[in-house]
């Protein structure tokens, strides 16, 4: 066994996970579709029914429906079958395979409409409710039925499908994300063929990366075809423990693929030399020990990718690790340029990372000859190399100076902006919700005026809760309640990563359980905020000075302000692709169906947005943009 006790030559480590890893970290759900247990068979098996009997069918299971519209539901699918009757087939499911209606080449809108004007669509329709027909995704999605979820699950007589409505009627989503949520389902048990207790994980995966696929063959281009489905639908299945509790709560966590293998990781670049490859996965196991998974990934990129792949496309019958200095001069050029033609700036790490392989093998091979010795050779690296790499390092904490001076009085401005817009808003929010419909109303010297759209009617009437939208006096539409909270999250970003100088992820971490205090022998209370590890293993204790507590308050209320405590979240570590255990995390906010874990991604492309913004109106911005880690830069500068 080798002694993982001796150090190697650089030992590297992020703050490691603590607690409970939850099972999903290291693995992912196969995407797969179910496999009935039962076939689904409301009213029996209608494969080879009469048009006559499966009309009445349509006509008896039409919800809440009146006897004129019953009527047409029994005409329209009669109408539908008599058509599917022309195709080849001894089933209404090999008539429909065959004929172009479920190819998918056409819709049934397509088709017209009969003498007396009843559409296609609606027997359609009732071919899939009353399981007459297994349609695929893609003709579903062509079809965009009108009521489908509602005539679908009261066609099924399916009472797990039913308490699944009426959890959906009681989740906090908003109306759009129900009927979201009821649709998914609907579409997969039909799409799929299965009732609702073989609804799987795995089966809504399924939908969600088929229903991605044929949003971008329908809508080829558009803003929203890379967007999953299934999302509010994961939500409310795992809340009602449909799903077992071992199952991620979020679409999102389970299609996160979490930590690869070295195997997985090493493969990810060409290595035409298998034995050089079986040295390296050893070399990189042995170094797993005492490197955090973040460092590990930059260290295979460093060795496999940046050196031996590139030595091997240099010389292709390279086998040892022998490294003649004409072929190490090659190989430090074709580094040195980045694929862009770009000069590299981080050369340094990539020269160090190799001479601590080689340095590693000799010290390794004393232990373990047998393991190590036949791969020990000269280190290429010349001591030249490293000559003059602390006057590197100067000029790269001289660029970071100049970094810092240029934005530093540029700060005020960024600040200045980010409050207003929140002040604007928030203020906006007020007057448009005290605000009768269609009346106008002045805030910040422009007239607005509070508008329902014709969406927001469609929800009046059937009792939901409508969106507060603003027109300005130039036509523009403002959904101000999305302005509002927008607003806040960048103002609170800013304000704490000013305030704090805390590193992005250190910020992200921020939690309730992080706010602590203490009290001075003279009874005075000062509150302190715990940043967790992060670059280093040591936790840090910021006394918070008013500024920066007013701002963590801000946040505080805002979560709490219906009276819940922090909603518990998992947060994703983009480093370490692991979930973090349950945590009341406070920068964390709620998009569309699903709430979040504010990354440092969305942090990052915020202050790109605000940079953007300010260009029009300061010269100065638009050939600076702010990052997170220039406000830690400002504050301890």
């Amino acid at each position: 066994m080798p002694d993982l006790a001796r150090p190697t030559t650089g030992v590297s480590r992020r703050h490691t996970h603590t607690g409970e890893d939850p099972a999903f970290a290291s693995s992912q759900i196969e995407a797969r579709p179910a496999l009935a247990t039962t076939v689904p068979r409301p009213f029996g098996d209608l494969s080879a029914a009469t048009p006559l009997l499966i009309g009445k069918l349509a006509h008896d299971a039409s919800p809440a429906a009146s006897a004129r519209t019953a009527e047409q539901h029994r005409a329209s699918t009669r109408r539908v079958l008599a058509y599917l009757g022309g195709f080849e087939g001894s089933t209404w499911q090999q008539n429909w395979d065959a004929s172009p209606l479920g190819r998918g080449e056409i819709t049934a809108a397509d088709l017209g409409t009969n003498r007396t004007g009843q559409k296609y669509s609606v027997g359609v329709r009732a071919l899939f409710c009353l399981r007459v027909v297994q349609p695929t995704l893609l003709v579903m999605k062509k079809h965009n039925f009108n009521g489908f979820p509602d005539q679908f699950i009261a066609a099924q007589n399916d009472p797990l499908l039913e308490k699944y409505a009426a959890q959906v009627a009681h989740h906090d989503f908003s109306w759009p994300h129900k009927r979201e949520a009821l649709f998914d389902v609907c579409c997969l048990l039909a799409v799929q063929g299965i009732g609702f207790a073989d609804l799987s994980p795995a089966a809504l995966l399924h939908h969600a990366h088929a229903s991605r696929t044929a949003k971008a063959v329908l809508r080829p281009g558009k803003k929203d075809a890379n967007v999953f489905a299934g999302h509010a639908a994961w939500n409310v299945l795992h809340a009602m423990g449909h799903f077992a509790p071992s199952t991620p709560a979020t679409l999102r966590q389970a299609m996160h693929r979490g930590q690869l293998t070295l195997e997985e990781l090493v493969d990810r670049h060409p290595i035409r030399n298998q034995s050089v490859r079986r040295l390296l996965l050893d070399y990189f196991h042995r170094r797993k020990s005492d490197t955090d998974y973040a460092s590990l990934v930059h260290l295979v990129r460093h060795i496999a990718h940046h050196f031996w792949a590139r030595i091997e496309e240099i010389n292709p019958g390279q086998a040892d690790l022998h490294i003649p200095a004409d072929l190490y001069s090659a190989w430090r050029r074709q580094i040195g340029v980045r694929h862009d033609g770009k000069p590299r700036i981080g050369v340094d790490s990539i020269v160090i990372a190799v001479r601590s392989f080689y340095y590693d093998l000799h010290t390794w091979a004393a232990d373990e000859p047998e393991r190590w010795a036949p791969w020990v050779a000269s280190c290429p690296v010349p001591p030249s190399e490293l000559r003059g790499l602390a006057k590197r390092r100067r000029r790269i904490n001289e660029r970071s100076a100049d970094r810092t001076r240029l934005r530093q009085p540029l700060l005020p401005l960024l600040v200045r902006h980010v409050e207003e817009r929140y002040d604007h808003t928030r203020t906006l929010l007020e007057h448009a919700s005290a605000a009768a419909t269609d009346t106008p109303f002045t805030h910040g010297g422009r007239t607005y005026r509070r508008v329902l759209t014709e969406e927001d009617l469609t929800l009046a009437r059937g009792g939901h809760r409508t969106p507060v939208r603003v027109r300005d006096d130039t036509g523009h539409l403002v959904q101000i309640e999305a302005e509002e909270e927008t607003a806040f999250w960048d103002w609170a970003a800013v304000e704490t990563l000013r305030h704090s100088g805390a590193r992005i992820e250190e910020m992200c971490e921020v939690s309730h359980l992080s706010i602590r205090h203490y009290q001075r022998n003279n009874g005075e209370m000062v509150a302190l905020l715990v940043i967790s590890p992060s670059k280093t293993d040591r936790e840090r204790v910021i006394p918070m000075s008013a500024e920066l507590f007013h701002v963590i308050a801000s946040v505080i209320r805002r979560h709490t302000r219906d009276g819940s405590p922090v909603p518990i979240l998992r947060r994703f570590d983009p480093h370490d692709k692991v979930w973090s255990p349950p945590m009341p995390f406070l920068f964390q906010r709620k998009i569309g169906s699903t709430r979040s874990v504010i990354s440092p991604v969305t942090v990052l492309n915020m202050l790109a947005r605000r940079c953007t913004d300010l260009a029009e109106h300061h010269p100065a911005f638009r050939s600076v943009k702010f990052t997170p880690h220039d406000f830690r830069r400002i504050v301890f500068a």
